[in-house]
């Protein structure tokens, strides 16, 4: 497995300074959303994965990790989505902090089968963030692991969180209107991959997730009949692709089933500007897709 591609011998020979405690590098599009929230006009941020980044496929790299230069703490989700941090914390300066933002939080088990996740067997489902519940809960680690490394602001931080915590309140209010639209029977929610458990499970859903559905990865012609039986004899209405779905697959399985497919959900908050913009979105897209 490649750790941060080329540049090891490079990184490894430079000093990396340690920075104002206010410089603060984040690896998932989402948590940089959130130390922006939380840390205000007292935080840099350094955006390490880039708004269009994938989560799933990112490594940093020595000038990734350059630009982190000053940084006292790294934001990660944890529980195994980033599979390359162990060789971060062995490169990044002593005393940088990795905070593995997820793993204080209630979880869910199972439902995750991407081999290039690293969590014990794919037996926690890493994917926490679409519980907005979750995603609230996330603002005080992030505040309070903003005030160990800078007390003089943390009131400030822990003030930013709880403002920021009133908008995700009202954010999961609208959701909740929203999705009471669809009725009870059509709550099937068919994804390409297993990253709605949370949703489901906040919301009252059924998660359905299409699990191998990617482009490197097609089941077996057995295997396809069983989805296509699967599918029909489960009430789904629509099938939400993702950024890396299989299109002839899908085909496939929206001309056999009969099934619609629907328009496609942001699993990472890739291509999103923020984490409300990303739950808005899922939640028009399904909302459009169950009730036609």
């Amino acid at each position: 497995m490649r750790f941060f591609g080329f540049g090891l011998l490079s990184l490894t020979g430079c000093r990396m300074l340690l920075g104002s405690p206010r410089k603060v590098a984040t690896l998932h599009p989402l948590l940089t959303d959130l130390a922006r929230q939380g840390g205000g006009e007292r935080v840099e941020v350094i955006d390490l994965i880039g708004p269009n980044g994938d989560p799933h496929h990112f490594e940093p790299n020595a000038e990734d990790l350059k630009k982190a230069t000053g940084a006292r703490l790294y934001l990660a989700a944890g529980l195994g989505l980033e599979a390359y941090l162990p060789a971060l914390k062995s490169l990044v300066p002593p005393g940088t902090r990795v905070i593995e933002t997820g793993a204080s939080l209630p979880l869910l088990h199972g439902g995750c089968e991407d081999p290039s996740h690293n969590h014990d067997d794919h037996e926690i489902d890493p994917h926490w963030w679409h519980s907005i519940d979750r995603f609230r809960r996330a603002t005080t680690v992030v505040a309070e692991a903003f005030a160990k490394e800078d007390p003089e602001d943390a009131e400030t931080f822990r003030s930013n969180a709880a403002r920021y915590r009133e908008t995700l309140d009202e954010l999961e209010s609208w959701a909740r209107v929203r999705l009471a639209t669809i009725p009870k029977n059509q709550r099937q929610l068919a994804t390409t991959h297993a990253a709605f458990n949370y949703f489901c499970s906040d919301f009252g859903f059924a998660a359905f997730p299409i699990q191998g559905i990617n482009r490197e990865q097609s089941p077996s012609p057995v295997e396809l009949a069983k989805l296509i039986a699967e599918l029909k004899g489960k009430n789904v209405a629509a099938i939400f692709p993702e950024k890396e779905s299989n299109p002839k697959l899908l085909e496939v399985l929206t001309r056999d089933t009969g099934i619609r497919l629907g328009n496609p959900l942001i699993a990472d908050g890739t291509n999103s500007a923020t984490y409300e913009t990303m739950v808005r979105s899922n939640v028009e897209t399904i909302v459009t897709g169950l009730t036609r």
